[in-house]
C-alpha cells in the first residue's frame, strides 16, 4: 500500500502549548491541497496564537519543492497580516525530516 501525501497543523496558544492537531487535507502520492482559507479559519477558530504546518512527502524526499516553499511564504505572510505566527513547517519521510525554520527559510 503506496501512502499519501497528507498536510496538517498543530495549533499553538500564546504559551505555545498544543491546542490540537488538525488534518487539513489527504491527496495522491505526489500532492495534496492546502487552501490558506481553511487553514486560517480553523486556527482563528480555535483561537489559537500561532501554528506550525506540516506534511509528507510519501516518495522519501524530504526537501521542498518550490511549490512548498511558495505556499509556506504565502502563509506566513497571511499569518503575519493575523498575527498568527506560522512557527514552522516540516516536511516528514520515513526516514527523516526538513525544518523550515531550522533551515532559516521562515
Amino acid at each position: 500500500m503506496e501512502l499519501l501525501e497528507e498536510f496538517k497543523i498543530i495549533l499553538l496558544n500564546r504559551s505555545n502549548k498544543v491546542l490540537g492537531f488538525v488534518n487539513i487535507s489527504q491527496g495522491g502520492i505526489s500532492g495534496t491541497i492546502a487552501d490558506p482559507k481553511i487553514i486560517f479559519a480553523i486556527a482563528l477558530k480555535a483561537c489559537a496564537s500561532s501554528i506550525i504546518l506540516s506534511h509528507n512527502h510519501p516518495s522519501g524526499e524530504i526537501y521542498p519543492s518550490d511549490a512548498d516553499i511558495k505556499l509556506t511564504r504565502r502563509l506566513v505572510e497571511i499569518g503575519n497580516l493575523l498575527d498568527l505566527q506560522v512557527l514552522d513547517h516540516i516536511i516528514i519521510s520515513s526516514e527523516a525530516y526538513y525544518s523550515f525554520k531550522d533551515e532559516g527559510v521562515i
